[in-house]
């Protein structure tokens, strides 16, 4: 889209339609402030977007599976405003060596890899004579062999990052892994948060509520021409990634992307599962979503299914995960120092702040944001 026929002034001009820019957007607009939206997809809801498939009547997500799940209650009450919730609850299987298991490890995955039947008061002693002491991990590598020992890592973890990173799990930061808890139970659920579930229509329908009443351009490039929007408003909320608002003048923060090529098989059920994850590297993608088993309460065409499969990449064009070695940190902390002095200006989200959010904590730092500037009567 070109530029807007009038030179309407706003309040807030917000750059990314992702829910840090979405949160804001309907909070300056519920306080009675004037927001300008910039997006530019062709589509609002960033890397959440999701849409039917026009074929099926499948919920697809367009840039891979979100699930949300919060320990907060606030939060939970605040997303359930905009959109009815299932009670969906995520689980995933990984495939390694022609078997599958349950992912994240727990007392299933452990019993089923070593053909044993631990009860649970039994697995801790029987990790700990396979794990080394490493009393200060220093990479993902050295973090998760502390956790489950060597077999387990080489055969679910070890693999599967190196295809999901494209570098040697050495040279990543043991923090990584921190996401992944270890369960001495048959617990298999993903995550382990009191509030979970899928919007029941689809996320797409939520930023549509989020953003109503805000005006909004798609297709539009902000930094393509960042002097006349920014005359447009008195703040800009940016949420794109900070090392390209300042064009790159230190270099490149480190990030990896994903394709995802979809089908469509005549075929009820492909998989079983909303996710399976693929362990080996002999196996080019990292894992397959089939997005019908996200809303099996939905009626979709019969005798059909999609399925998504996922691969890592690097694509400048869309960071997905900030890599985050040393150096990358060294360096986001040089673009943090320079966005600190930038007058009328407020980053914020994944890109920004360059560290991989869950979608609750984005809800919670753009309603923080928002009770700053709206407080302060920075509009």
């Amino acid at each position: 889209m070109g530029l807007p026929m009038t030179n309407r002034q706003y309040d807030y001009l917000i750059v990314g339609s992702g829910l840090f820019g979405s949160v804001f957007a309907q909070q300056a607009v519920e306080n009675g402030r004037s927001v300008l939206v910039l997006e530019k997809r062709t589509h609002i809801g960033g890397n959440c977007y999701s849409a039917e498939h026009e074929d099926t009547g499948i919920i697809v997500h367009r840039y891979g599976t979100h699930i949300f799940h919060t320990p907060n209650k606030a939060i939970w009450d605040y997303v359930n405003r905009f959109s009815a919730f299932t009670r969906y609850r995520h689980r995933v299987l990984t495939k390694h060596r022609g078997r599958v298991y349950s992912m994240p490890i727990n007392l299933g995955t452990i019993n089923a890899f070593y053909g044993l039947d631990l009860k649970p008061g039994e697995v801790d002693a029987f990790l700990a004579a396979r794990r080394p002491r490493i009393e200060r991990p220093a990479n993902l590598e050295e973090k998760a062999i502390s956790l489950v020992g060597e077999e387990l890592y080489r055969a679910f973890i070890a693999g599967y990052t190196e295809k999901q990173w494209a570098r040697s799990p050495r040279e990543l930061p043991a923090s990584i892994i921190n996401r992944l808890p270890v369960r001495t139970s048959y617990d298999d659920s993903y995550f382990d948060d009191t509030w979970q579930g899928l919007p029941a229509e689809g996320y797409t329908p939520i930023f549509e509520r989020l953003l109503a009443g805000a005006d909004i351009e798609l297709g539009c490039d902000f930094l393509a021409d960042r002097d006349y929007w920014r005359s447009r408003a008195r703040r800009v909320i940016y949420t794109g990634p900070v090392d390209a608002w300042f064009d790159y003048c230190h270099g490149r923060l480190g990030w990896r992307s994903v394709r995802l090529d979809t089908e469509v098989l005549p075929v009820g059920d492909f998989q079983g599962t909303s996710v399976m994850n693929y362990a080996d590297t002999d196996v080019s993608w990292t894992r397959i979503h089939e997005p019908k088993h996200l809303h099996p309460e939905r009626s979709v065409r019969e005798n059909t299914t999609v399925i998504v499969r996922e691969y890592s990449q690097v694509d400048d064009d869309a960071p997905y995960y900030p890599i985050g070695t040393a150096a990358d940190q060294e360096l986001f902390g040089r673009y943090q120092e320079m966005a600190a002095r930038e007058a009328g200006v407020r980053m914020g989200g994944r890109l920004a702040q360059y560290r991989y959010f869950d979608m609750h904590h984005v809800v919670a730092q753009a309603l923080k944001a928002a009770r700053e500037e709206l407080s302060a009567g920075a509009a």
